[in-house]
Parts: structure tokens; sequence; C-alpha cells
């Protein structure tokens, strides 16, 4: 199954967050990193004064079951000792997976495709740099997505 993650970190070294979080991606049981974007900063969503974050999109092959991969993700979360305070706060690390193959999932634990994917810049740009030919599971293109979402608050870091 191919499964696009996304990352996001605004707190103790962001960028040392999620180069970090890539390895980590690359040694998780049965699955493999086939590529992963390039970093962007981003203006942050969400409650209060925050700082920036960084952000990128990776794309693994895996043999995990959905939920075997979400409980993967948020333990390479926790091994960055994310806090869950606020709901879209500040994080050392946010692993979210966008999409599985084709699939729609919509549990309490997990739905895919992300809730937030189609407005999201830093989800968005990302995605296109290692997907650009990409369709979602209702047939929507990432290039028709990316044509009607501005990079706003986006800077490419590398």
């Amino acid at each position: 199954m191919l499964a696009y993650i996304g990352l996001g970190s605004n707190l103790e070294n962001p960028r040392a967050q999620v180069e970090q979080a890539f390895f980590e991606l690359s040694t998780l049981a049965s699955s493999q990193l086939l590529k992963r974007s390039p970093l962007y900063g981003s203006t942050a969503v969400g409650p209060g004064e925050q700082p920036d974050y960084v952000n990128a999109v990776a794309l693994l092959e895996t043999d995990l079951q959905p939920l075997e991969l979400l409980d993967a993700l948020q333990a390479i979360e926790q091994s960055h000792r994310r806090v869950r305070i606020e709901h879209w706060g500040p994080r050392t690390l946010d692993l979210d997976i966008l999409l599985l193959d084709d699939r729609c999932i919509d549990s309490e634990r997990l739905k895919v495709p992300h809730p937030y994917l189609t407005q999201r810049n830093f989800v968005l740009y990302p995605l296109v740099d290692i997907a650009p030919d990409l369709n979602l599971p209702n047939g929507e293109s990432l290039q028709e997505l990316i044509s009607s979402c501005p990079q706003d608050g986006l800077a490419r870091l590398e």
C-alpha cells in the first residue's frame, strides 16, 4: 500500500525534527520510504501566536494496516515528546496520514483522505513535488487543487 504522510514541526528546532522523522520513517517496520519532498516553511494555522512551521510530505510503501501505521506514526511523535494539549497548537512533531492508495476511511481514530488535505498549502505543495500526477480518491487532481491554492505564508526552504 502507498501511504502519503504529512510532516510538520514548529518547536525545538523544527527542521531537525522533520529531518529526524524522515529518518525514522525510513526505518519503519514493513515499510520503505520511497520519496520525500523538499522542506517548506509555513505560517502557523491555529490558536494564538505560534512559531512558523517546517512542513514536508513523505511517500511510503508499507505492508502495515492503516491503524498499525497510525500507531507507528504516533509512536514516532511520542519519541519526539509530542504533547497534545491544544487542537492545532504548537508541536514538536506532527505526522498525518494524508492518503492510503485510493482508500477512503472514516473511523473514530482515522480519516483518510486527511480532512484538511485540500485546504492546506503546506500539504498540497510538497505533495505535488513528489506526486505531480496524483488524483485523490474522489477524482480531483492535485494540479486542479494547487491551481486554486495560494502560496500565502509558504516558502520552500531547500
